[in-house]
């Protein structure tokens, strides 16, 4: 049973859902069908709100989410052709993430299932991302080994045919999506820092300017990336200002090498260790071209069942959160109408072994 929080739900009747999320710097609205189809999958981005700061900035995504949420939402009803009133569920992203932008989704959330008279429940954004490797490739199979690789979160999963979740590794330091945007910023590139370094890394050499790779001890599932930022501004600072401007491609290219090997690595040292032959890796860091492309041919050359979900489900979106919060729903699951935004929520199937 998926683990949301929530309270036992005497019936629910199965129908459309509407999935809310505002974690971060997006607000975004899904609707999905009886039987999980996406029929609505509605994003607007905080972009170009955040991009002269360099990052996001807490207060004007709270602002932005406030001004935008009802729109979006409107805007995924209509895609899905549907009204408010065959609606059957709310899910709604209730951490971690910023307070003030969760806090957004979870009221308007609860104001919505007060006036429809429907239930909500309370989604971990990090359960959202891992529910997105089936919402289209529903006969993904169980067991398998989940990388959840985001900006704030580098997660290694073994989920079971239960649909329980253990905890094999996770980031010491610095999240992947995180030393992506560190990095970004140390080569002068814009915001956001991940899709910028994967543009131009398309243009170096990822073999001209070697970065470390940390794994740790040996046989560890956990990762590290504050090294490796470290790594780039050292080299950075001893190379002169005109070959750092003539090689940046080179840079962003080597620098990106040395962040998605240590993720193909430790996500394959995993699914070994675990005796799975099933890999799903979601989150931001999934819609990296370096990155698919390494786990596909990884894949491919062990026979190995992957699944990449589509660039659109990657990122944070609404669909993912829905979906989870559809399988809450199905395992009697709902929240009360006093339910709270966590920013730092634990998500509670996440068990170290």
């Amino acid at each position: 049973m998926i683990a949301t929080l929530g309270e036992p739900l005497t019936a629910w009747m199965p129908g459309p859902i509407l999935g809310i999320e505002t974690s971060c710097d997006e607000t975004a609205a899904s609707v999905l069908a009886v039987d999980g189809a996406v029929l609505s999958n509605i994003i607007s981005s905080q972009h170009a709100v955040h991009q002269r700061f360099g990052g996001v900035v807490p207060e004007l995504a709270s602002r932005a989410h406030i001004e935008s949420i009802e729109t979006v939402s409107a805007a995924a009803l209509q895609q899905a052709s549907l009204a408010w009133v065959d609606l059957t569920g709310i899910a709604v992203t209730q951490g971690p993430g910023l307070a003030g932008a969760l806090l957004v989704g979870v009221n308007y959330a609860k104001a919505l299932a007060y006036a429809l008279s429907i239930p909500v429940v309370g989604v971990s954004h990090l359960e959202g991302h891992i529910a997105s490797a089936w919402l289209q490739d529903s006969a993904f199979p169980l067991p398998c080994v989940v990388l959840v690789v985001s900006g704030g979160h580098t997660h290694l999963y073994y989920k079971e045919p239960s649909g329980h979740c253990r905890l094999l590794g996770s980031t010491r330091d610095d999240a992947a999506g995180e030393a992506f945007d560190k990095g970004a910023q140390l080569l002068g590139l814009e915001y956001p820092g991940g899709p910028a370094i994967d543009r131009l890394a398309r243009l170096g050499n990822p073999g001209a300017i070697v970065f470390p790779q940390s794994y740790l001890k040996k046989g560890s599932l956990d990762f590290s990336f504050s090294g490796l930022k470290t790594a780039l501004l050292y080299t950075l600072q001893a190379t002169s200002e005109q070959s750092r401007i003539s090689r940046t491609a080179d840079f962003a290219a080597g620098y990106q090498e040395a962040i998605v090997t240590v993720l193909v690595n430790k996500a394959f040292a995993a699914v070994h260790s675990s005796g799975v032959h099933a890999l799903a890796v979601v989150g931001g860091v999934s819609a990296n071209s370096r990155l698919r492309a390494l786990l596909e041919q990884r894949a491919a050359s062990e026979g190995l069942r992957l699944s990449l979900p589509p660039l659109a489900y990657c990122t944070d979106n609404a669909a993912m959160i829905a979906a989870a919060g559809r399988q809450a729903l199905r395992a009697g699951l709902r929240a009360s109408l006093d339910i709270d935004a966590h920013a730092s929520l634990v998500s509670p199937f996440a068990q170290a072994i």
